[in-house]
């Protein structure tokens, strides 16, 4: 990351706000998109210095309200503060092709799509780019985004982390090949939390639970078990052992899932083949 700023020279420290003039502008508001936008605006940002893109939005989206705020059909003919893209790897060819006048020099581009690469988004964006990886909690507020800065004054991550952060917290890495990595682990992960879930139901319904009580009891011991692992200052391993006693049931589940390293072996697998896909999406 460059120590030079890149917007506005007299205040490298703190890149200024966005304005009606040089909004930032949100490109997709669909589960992520929307989400952040309700982060930012639950965070203070100005409605009015924000401009939503959504050609094609659905009741949800169209129903996107707050005193000020912009949606419009196509980009905004001016360049903006900051180009938030929000729109499937599939489309981002089509999206960038018609935001030819909203990005300049000194525009901030932050692209949440799995698998686009800073090279790829530098054939359209001249100044700082942020490529990052949010994950679905962020609808809740507890999203965990990794993310790396190319071009970038310190002021201009600062600014991308603000915007990031308005839905959970962050984490950025120096080399661009571990976002591929972070999107199998944290992008992905929640869908492995939610398979958990559901095996841990079908396996208490096949004991013998009525289908509804195992379902809730999996449900629960998941979501208390995540809440617990975030608020603790203890290490997983340490909280794993804290539930475990020798001899016991958990023990006993323990030896097949731990001890056999099947778990942990099926997990890198999954991992690995997350990373791989992120990969060869960015071609």
């Amino acid at each position: 990351m460059s120590g030079e700023a890149t917007f506005e020279d007299a205040a490298p420290a703190r890149r200024v706000e966005p304005s009606p003039a040089r909004p930032l502008v949100l490109v997709g508001a669909g589960k992520m998109g929307g989400a952040l936008l309700e982060g930012w605006l639950a965070a203070g940002f100005d409605p009015r210095a924000l401009v939503v893109v959504e050609p094609s939005p659905d009741p949800e989206q169209a129903a996107l309200t707050a005193p000020g705020l912009t949606v419009v059909a196509e980009p905004p003919r001016r360049p903006a503060h900051t180009l938030v893209l929000a729109v499937k790897p599939q489309v981002m060819d089509e999206a960038l092709s018609a935001l030819g006048q909203a990005a300049d020099e000194r525009t901030l581009v932050v692209s949440i799509a799995a698998g686009i690469t800073i090279a790829r988004l530098g054939e359209f964006a001249s100044g700082p780019i942020v490529r990052a990886i949010p994950n679905t909690p962020a609808a809740i507020g507890e999203g965990m985004t990794a993310a790396v800065a190319a071009g970038a004054s310190e002021a201009d991550v600062a600014f991308a982390d603000r915007l990031l952060g308005a839905v959970g917290r962050v984490a950025w890495v120096e080399d661009e090949a571990l976002i591929d990595v972070a999107t199998a682990v944290c992008g992905s992960g929640p869908a492995y939390v939610f398979h958990l879930a559901e095996a841990l139901a079908s396996a208490g319904a096949a004991e013998g639970l009525p289908p509804d009580v195992a379902a809730m009891l999996a449900r629960q011991t998941v979501v208390g078990a995540g809440a617990l692992l975030g608020r603790s200052a203890l290490d997983p391993a340490t909280l794993r052992r804290n539930v475990t006693s020798p001899g016991g049931t958990t023990a006993a589940a323990l030896c097949v899932l731990a001890d056999t390293g099947a778990l942990t072996e099926l997990m890198t697998r999954a991992v690995h083949a997350a990373t791989v896909r992120s990969r060869e999406l960015g071609r």
